[in-house]
């Protein structure tokens, strides 16, 4: 889940500074009582209130990869994961596994179907 856009988070405190009860400013902007009091407590600190980044690591492929991906699964439609992980490999230089070659083939939306006939 997304956090609240730092827009409305400045609403929320500029509501709560302008003398709005923090249990009001919650039902008035439905959100949670404490999103309140931690938006106000950082806002009375002098802290940023935009959103943190959302956790998690950064995906193996990038936009680059995935166009030499998709570029690769027209010109070799029946290339194994295998080659796809070494043509990457010498292309950019990234060592994936075939799991994850297989899964940006699903965004992708490739299917398995070989033939149009």
């Amino acid at each position: 889940m997304n956090g609240y856009s730092e827009d409305l988070r400045c609403r929320i405190v500029s509501a709560v500074q302008r003398g709005m009860p923090k249990s009001q400013a919650a039902r008035t902007y439905e959100v949670s009582l404490s999103s309140v009091k931690r938006y106000a407590n950082k806002a009375a600190r002098g802290g940023p209130l935009a959103p943190k980044r959302s956790p998690g690591s950064l995906p193996k492929l990038d936009e680059k990869a995935g166009r030499l991906l998709a570029a690769d699964l027209e010109q070799r439609p029946c290339a194994t994961l295998q080659d796809r992980c070494d043509y990457l490999q010498a292309a950019t230089g990234l060592s994936v596994s075939r799991a994850t070659v297989c899964r940006a083939i699903a965004r992708i939306g490739s299917t398995r179907k070989k033939g149009g006939e």
